[in-house]
């Protein structure tokens, strides 16, 4: 119903803002991802939005990616996460590191966000699993798996933790030791990807 929100950020708190479009305020739901990036009150701002609609409210959720919105939409959608739990796991989780944890399995990173047990952890991994690929053109999934298929391998997964402190990002690093034999050293792993990620710099 509606796409978007674009206009002035008037107010901004931890679990939303408020964004001023000809003479009215909406109030946007949102991630702390999105709260920390869209700047400061007075700014313009745009948020690709979602609206919940519940027999007693109408609550708009708003973000400033489509990537962080899409992964809202597939959050509701696993059983027993509404849109104020998929918020919660959004504002601990990137996109990018959500992938990754249910690619991994790795139920514990999301529990780590605030009012989000094992069970329903467990749920989100079992659930978005196969639904994650449906993102069209998710560089997410993509590395997702490819962390996912070097999470059990310790060489591999010294060599991500490696490039990432290094200051890479951590699907590209994931992509990259993902595709290197698994025969060789970390250190060889770590040369190879800081060779192959410093040509995308």
């Amino acid at each position: 119903m509606i796409y978007n929100v674009k206009g002035e950020l008037t107010y901004t708190d931890p679990q939303f803002v408020v964004i001023e479009c000809g003479g009215i305020g909406f109030k946007c739901f949102t991630s702390l991802t999105t709260v920390k990036s869209i700047g400061k009150t007075g700014s313009s701002v745009n948020l690709f939005t979602y609206l919940s609609v519940k027999e007693d409210a109408m609550d708009l959720f708003g973000f400033s990616t489509l990537e962080e919105l899409n992964f809202f939409k597939l959050l509701i959608t696993v059983s027993g996460v509404g849109p104020k739990a998929a918020v919660s796991v959004l504002s601990e989780l990137s996109p990018e590191k959500l992938a990754v944890a249910v690619a991994s399995a790795d139920v514990k990173a999301i529990t780590k966000a605030n009012g989000i047990g094992k069970k329903t952890a467990e749920r989100i991994v079992l659930e978005l699993k196969d639904k994650m690929s449906s993102l069209s053109g998710s560089s997410e999934f993509s590395a997702a798996s490819s962390a996912a298929s070097v999470s059990d391998d310790s060489a591999s997964g010294e060599a991500v933790a490696a490039l990432v402190a290094l200051g890479f990002g951590q699907s590209d690093a994931a992509v990259a030791v993902g595709q290197m034999d698994k025969s060789l050293s970390a250190d060889e792993m770590i040369r190879l990807g800081l060779k192959q990620l410093s040509k995308n710099l």
